[in-house]
């Protein structure tokens, strides 16, 4: 496939003066990560709105054994009232980064839309980050957050039996592995697992995984595996809370939706997770956005191809949530 033929044009503008564009996550070495996280935590917020009543506040949560606290950041929503809201849905959110890194703890205008668009409750995920804490110590953290967010759901204004996972790219990954981790424990109910462009398959043997496309290369999808696992991806003994793909039963897990561009590299795994689930009895919504790499929706917000993603996402979470 061509990119240069097949990109939505308001996606190609924006990456022609984008920074990103320029990257190239796949050469990066290990040495070089602090320094890049560094960098991209100093970036201003992304744009886009902020509901008015909507706010945040930063709070640490016990950690898995013998590790750290992990620190959340909790978007919450007034009522018409001013007071606080209460029975909300609750949302544990994953965010992204080749598991190498990204942050929890930035101002997301996309978890105030949606806690103002259903009146929802957010907990964002600072989870430790590859290589210096490969698997499974940022799936830990993550099941760490949801724990105390159930468990402290009565004065966070959670409805217990409306909290949803959902993460992008690695956090995506992380989110269907948290959603296999929770059913196969059983402490916590999960209501939804929403997967935007999820990392879910080490092996990268789908035609897709071998696309030439921008942002998240081939290259960069090698390296972030080889970070998150501590060694070469692709060994046959790699667990399938790793790597969501690997799961053999699926039945059982919460409904999904699962959004993917059509230039991404995980668009066939993203494709053939969301017809496994359905196979197993297990609803999900897939939709493959034309003329999208990844991370589209973050590059132009305001391209129509992003507009319909994001107005996709808060469609499926107020039919499952609200």
């Amino acid at each position: 496939m061509d990119l240069a033929t097949h990109i939505d044009p308001e996606i190609a503008a924006a990456l022609a003066v984008s920074p990103v564009s320029a990257m190239d996550f796949g050469a990066l070495e290990f040495s070089e990560l602090p320094a890049l996280r560094e960098a991209m935590n100093r970036a201003p917020r992304p744009p886009g709105e902020w509901p008015s009543r909507v706010t945040w506040r930063d709070e640490l949560v016990p950690g898995p054994d013998r590790a750290p606290d992990v620190a959340v950041r909790i978007y919450t929503t007034t009522s018409d009232g001013g007071g606080a809201a209460t029975g909300r849905p609750g949302i544990v959110w994953i965010h992204g980064g080749g598991y190498m890194f990204g942050t929890g703890l930035g101002e997301d205008p996309r978890l105030a839309r949606w806690c103002d668009a259903i009146d929802a409750v957010a907990v964002s995920v600072e989870y430790r980050l590859a290589p210096e804490h490969p698997y499974p110590a940022p799936l830990d953290d993550c099941y760490a957050a949801l724990a105390w967010t159930v468990q402290h759901a009565a004065e966070l204004g959670i409805d217990p039996a409306r909290i949803a996972v959902a993460g992008a790219s690695a956090g995506g990954g992380l989110a269907a592995a948290l959603a296999l981790l929770a059913r196969d424990r059983g402490e916590h109910s999960i209501a939804y697992q929403l997967l935007i462009y999820p990392m879910i398959d080490d092996r990268m043997s789908t035609a897709s995984s071998s696309l030439d496309t921008v942002i998240w290369t081939t290259k960069a999808n090698a390296l972030g595996w080889r970070a998150y696992l501590g060694h070469e991806p692709g060994a046959a003994d790699v667990p399938a809370y790793a790597a969501a793909s690997r799961a053999d039963d699926l039945a059982g897990l919460p409904p999904a939706w699962i959004g993917v561009g059509a230039l991404d590299v995980f668009r066939d795994e993203n494709i053939e997770y969301a017809q496994r689930l359905l196979a197993a009895g297990v609803p999900a919504e897939l939709h493959v956005y034309p003329g999208a790499p990844h991370g589209f929706e973050s590059i132009c917000p305001d391209a129509a191809v992003a507009r319909q993603c994001q107005s996709d996402i808060d469609a499926a979470l107020r039919r499952a949530l609200g």
